[in-house]
């Protein structure tokens, strides 16, 4: 293959296929008593492939782990309503945002057309719930779920985490074949691996493969937050093995498939399985707050490589350097300077960005972090405080009105403080993404927006919005600015 068709490599989720990628839209509210589920660990050492040991003790084999795990993995359907527009003549009328084309034009033509999306999952406790891929059930009106024995079952969605495309849903039944976890931070590259899914709908395939590497991070996740440090393997992974088991040789869960390289969107040489330790950490959450916990050292980073070691006269190349630092960030008040560079966290080495993210990625706020750092030549230890994105060290509890924002389409995020003292605001909130939805199909709202108001009312952050528009019925006008483009917008819509 020439270095052109290899560099146009496109990373697609492995699950798309000839289907399109469904999600679910709402989320299920969580009683004040945390969920508790047990869920089987094991920490013993990596297996090997070959059948005897050099003592003549006998070891694991493929087939003693496909068949331990064929009955812990699921297959799934998601299934979602989207409604086709009928295109017609647009009216160059500069009030049609606000009063919406129904007002001049009889309504449009919608055709509700059913979209189905398979992909595979992980039972990962004896009473139902199952680990997938959060875009394997993106805005799913319905998620179905065979057993390997053929029962199918409704799931329910407990919650998701784009920023590490993991999902969490349950079925009512027990008794069910739970997988063990085991640890991926033990994976060893060259260690034989076995991936379990449904790829293309044929339900309880098996491949097999090495590690290729491990903490490999390859951009694919779009959410501002991603966490991507993925283990890398040939085992061949297809469209429907997104959300099925990699597993090591005993049979142990190290890694969640998720996606694959290839130019052609089924499989040619690598995928790529969110491992263990951040999937662990994601389901406690989700079962324990209804949400995810990130917590933040507030740092921008990059990978200490060779031409950035020439650059800044380093006589080492490796570990974490810092670009620069956040104003409410745990590690300026840790005393972390700009271009610090960060060697371990909780002695743990961090040789790459996707490394120190992925170590990060699985504490919370308020949790306490020990930093080793190279700054001028010498070593520093530093502790810091992780806290949440809105700079303190609060948990998040999810809220009963999380669905609120799927069903407008929006994906919003609080102003940062430079931009809004560079547009003379006191606080807004800015749209960082518009996908199909209330205010999608009524008006043409432009990915950054920043609302300021709602129906004259002063918002200035998520939680503001949330709480004006949540059980609100009827119209709703958004008024707001956009950071390249003069003057004042405002955008009409009904609830």
């Amino acid at each position: 293959m020439s270095n052109g068709k290899l560099l146009s490599f496109l990373l697609i989720a492995a699950v798309m296929g000839s289907a399109l990628t469904l999600g679910v839209s709402s989320y299920m509210g969580k009683d004040e008593k945390a969920t508790v589920i047990r869920i089987a660990h094991d920490s013993s050492s990596p297996a090997v492939a070959s059948r005897y040991s050099a003592d003549g003790e006998e070891l694991p084999t493929f087939t003693y782990a496909a068949e331990k795990v064929m009955p812990s993995v699921v297959h799934i359907k998601s299934t979602v309503t989207r409604r086709t527009t009928t295109q017609r003549n647009q009216l160059p009328d500069p009030f049609r945002d606000f009063f919406g084309d129904d007002f001049f034009r009889n309504p449009q033509e919608r055709t509700p057309r059913p979209q189905v999306g398979t992909g595979s999952g992980v039972i990962v406790s004896t009473d139902g719930y199952i680990v997938t891929n959060n875009h394997v059930i993106d805005k799913a009106e319905d998620i179905e779920v065979s057993l390997s024995d053929n029962q199918t079952y409704k799931a329910e969605l407990i919650g998701t985490d784009p920023s590490t495309d993991i999902a969490l849903i349950k079925i009512d039944a027990e008794d069910l074949p739970a997988i063990t976890l085991g640890n991926s931070d033990n994976v060893r590259v060259g260690e034989w691996v076995l991936a379990i899914g449904n790829p293309f709908n044929l339900n309880s395939t098996v491949t097999a493969g090495i590690v290729s590497a491990t903490a490999r991070n390859i951009n694919i996740l779009r959410d501002r937050s991603a966490i991507e440090s993925f283990i890398q393997t040939d085992a061949a992974v297809n469209p429907g093995n997104s959300g099925g088991a990699l597993v090591d040789m005993n049979g142990n869960l190290i890694g969640i498939n998720t996606a694959i390289a290839s130019p052609t969107g089924s499989y040619s040489g690598y995928s790529f399985a969110v491992p263990t330790t951040i999937v662990r950490k994601v389901m406690e959450d989700l079962l324990q707050y209804g949400t995810v916990q990130r917590g933040f050292l507030g740092v921008i980073i990059r990978t200490v490589d060779g031409n950035l070691a020439r650059d800044k006269g380093f006589e080492f190349v490796e570990g974490v350097y810092v670009d620069s630092l956040m104003s409410n960030g745990s590690a300026r008040e840790a005393g972390v300077e700009k271009g610090d560079v960060i060697l371990s966290v909780n002695d743990r080495e961090v040789k790459t960005s996707s490394q120190l993210q992925a170590v990060v990625g699985t504490l919370r706020p308020g949790d306490e972090v020990n930093l080793v750092v190279m700054r001028d030549g010498e070593q520093e230890s530093l502790t810091a405080i992780l806290r949440n994105q809105a700079g303190n060290t609060d948990i998040v509890i999810g809220e009963e009105n999380s669905g609120l924002l799927a069903n407008l389409g929006l994906e919003l995020e609080d102003l940062d403080s430079r931009s809004a003292r560079n547009l003379n605001l006191d606080g807004g909130i800015k749209v960082t993404d518009i996908e199909e939805g209330i205010v999608s199909s009524q008006t043409r709202m432009k990915q950054g927006f920043i609302i300021t108001h709602i129906d004259g009312r002063k918002v200035k952050n998520v939680e503001e919005l949330k709480s004006v528009l949540n059980g609100k019925e009827g119209g709703v006008m958004l008024e707001g600015v956009y950071e390249d483009q003069p003057g004042r917008y405002y955008y009409a819509f009904g609830m």
